[in-house]
């Protein structure tokens, strides 16, 4: 198979630990659609972006704290630690110590499970909740910002775009899962 550089398809700017048995026949549009994800992840995960988010909307959190804040927030009600690990793909004693921090914090608190009385389900707070909305709140407005060159109809393309590839990913990640695909095995 010819090495990464000898395709056309595939733009010779791409990072260096791109997997070189990639399939000949991979689109070049979908090695940009890899590349801009990874750009935009990268500038939405890094600690200044996250350190400035927090500062404006006086929500003093670390990193980790934020999607499990926003996943209790789009809950239908109080979940188990277990099941949030779950949901946020990592491991439980990770969320346990977030939790622990949250519920210090005012955020969080533990009810009991109506299912198993010996067990606890976590109950966002009305302070978590507000905690959710100014996150959101900073986070749309540095959006609209970024995005203010745009049209409407530019942006609601972007938006149902963006919407129909989380939608298709979830879905892909999903069979993954249910058929035990490692995320790195070649398509067959």
């Amino acid at each position: 198979m010819p090495s990464r550089q000898a395709r056309d398809d595939v733009p010779a700017d791409l990072p260096a630990d791109l997997p070189a048995d990639l399939p000949a026949d991979l689109p070049a549009d979908i090695a940009e659609i890899e590349r801009a994800l990874t750009r935009i992840s990268h500038l939405l995960t890094r600690a200044k972006q996250h350190d400035r988010t927090v500062a404006a909307a006086g929500v003093p959190v670390d990193r980790a704290a934020v999607p499990l804040l926003r996943l209790l927030a789009d809950a239908d009600g109080p979940m188990r630690p277990g099941e949030l690990a779950t949901r946020l793909a990592v491991e439980a004693p990770h969320v346990t110590r977030q939790l622990q921090r949250l519920e210090k914090a005012g955020y969080v608190e533990r009810v009991p499970d109506p299912d198993d009385r010996r067990a606890q389900r976590i109950r966002l707070r009305d302070s978590g909740r507000d905690a959710v909305e100014c996150l959101r709140a900073v986070g749309r407005r540095w959006m609209a910002e970024a995005l203010s060159e745009w049209s409407g109809e530019e942006r609601r393309l972007l938006a149902a775009l963006v919407h129909r590839m989380v939608d298709d990913f979830v879905a892909h990640a999903a069979e993954q899962d249910h058929f035990g695909i490692a995320p790195n095995s070649p398509p067959k």
